[in-house]
């Protein structure tokens, strides 16, 4: 006990006299570095002799009051970590149409919220002039076949000028493409489905001017959507096709459990992202596109010991530990564990490395104990 406190006694006097020394101007940024690390070693030897004469005292304090603290103990769970993101509900055939060609609206057949199929005619522009000039058209297409038929039999015959015959049958097929061309026009005039669904939204009316810059119905099929978001590409290694995700939508408090199926292959150089996509079953027509969506998208799974972040302490070198327990008699010596994170998330740690399975780690009371205590457990 004499030698301990001889030596406590001159690291004290040697710590007196280098603070004396430092308090004397240092010239040099060397000088600093070096005073730095002496004064280091001077408190890391006061450490040691202080904690062998807290073990002495505890020896030989027979009316000490132990502290009480409790105890968690180790086990190997499944952890997984997830990356939070958001994403936009957006649908695979949405599009709003647009007619080719301007005119006024004569009829709408559809309302809003009604179901219509492929190919079903939505809207129709006025088309009573190209209707005239067909029928015009093919009056005129009635005559030129009928002289073309005679010319033919004749030309059969060997009688009248190939001429004749030429000209004529000239005339027949070119009011054969003009009937071809108006009918085509005519088409321009109807705006039809796409492809099934439900008309969302009608922006002409009847009587007024549809025009090619301006969209006149908007038709929606909610069976088949996705859902899409940005991903930094910080988390390009770790996302794949077939990664878990978990989808909740705020607005209706619906959450939904998928996979990514598409990855993208183009790095925005906007804002270092990707963009990921996930198919969903749309249940009763219950999400719309632009729905607002929270993603945890799965980026780490393992299965092994897994403890509460708050547990966990720092070092003044920033080294990790936590404080475990060891039996001693009928109490317990308190360790400290130095250990390796690999993943925190929602307040739980993964230890890679430090602790096994069935280890007392200190919870109530971590931040009250030190190294080499004796302590109660409480049960």
């Amino acid at each position: 006990m004499k030698l301990l406190k001889t030596k406590l006694t001159s690291i004290l006097l040697c710590l007196v006299l280098s603070c004396d020394n430092y308090s004397k101007k240092i010239s040099t940024l060397q000088e600093l570095e070096m005073s730095k690390k002496t004064l280091i070693r001077q408190i890391d030897s006061l450490g040691i002799l202080l904690k062998e004469v807290e073990q002495n005292i505890s020896k030989l304090d027979t009316n000490k009051r132990l502290l009480m603290v409790t105890a968690l103990n180790t086990k190997k769970k499944k952890f997984e970590h997830y990356i939070d993101v958001q994403g936009i509900v957006e649908s695979d055939e949405s599009v709003e149409l647009f007619p080719e060609q301007g005119g006024t609206v004569s009829n709408i057949y559809v309302k809003e919220g009604q179901r219509v199929k492929r190919g079903q005619t939505l809207i129709q522009i006025d088309d009573s002039l190209i209707k005239s000039t067909i029928a015009e058209t093919q009056t005129q297409l009635d005559l030129a076949t009928t002289t073309f038929n005679r010319q033919k039999r004749l030309w059969n015959q060997n009688i009248g000028s190939e001429i004749q015959y030429l000209q004529s049958k000239a005339k027949k097929e070119g009011l054969e493409n003009k009937i071809k061309s108006l009918k085509v026009q005519a088409r321009k005039l109807k705006i039809v489905a796409p492809f099934t669904g439900t008309i969302d939204e009608v922006f002409n009316k009847i009587g007024g001017l549809a025009a090619p810059l301006f969209p006149s119905v908007r038709v929606i099929n909610l069976e088949r959507i996705h859902v899409e978001s940005e991903v930094t590409e910080t988390y390009l290694k770790t996302i794949a096709v077939g990664t878990k995700v978990e989808l909740f939508f705020p607005s209706l408090g619906n959450k939904i459990k998928a996979k990514i199926n598409q990855v993208g292959n183009f790095i925005n150089p906007d804002n270092r992202s990707f963009k990921i996509r996930i198919d969903i079953k749309n249940k009763d027509n219950e999400l719309k596109p632009n729905l607002l969506a929270d993603l945890k998208i799965n980026d780490f799974e393992e299965t092994g010991i897994v403890i509460p972040s708050k547990l966990i302490q720092k070092d003044r070198l920033g080294n990790s530990f936590v404080y475990t327990l060891q039996k001693v008699k009928e109490n317990y010596n308190v360790e400290k564990s130095y250990i390796k994170e690999k993943m925190t998330y929602n307040n739980e740690s993964f230890i890679s490395e430090g602790l096994i399975e069935d280890v007392l780690v200190v919870d109530k009371g971590s931040r009250l104990i030190k190294e080499g205590e004796i302590v109660i457990l409480s049960e």
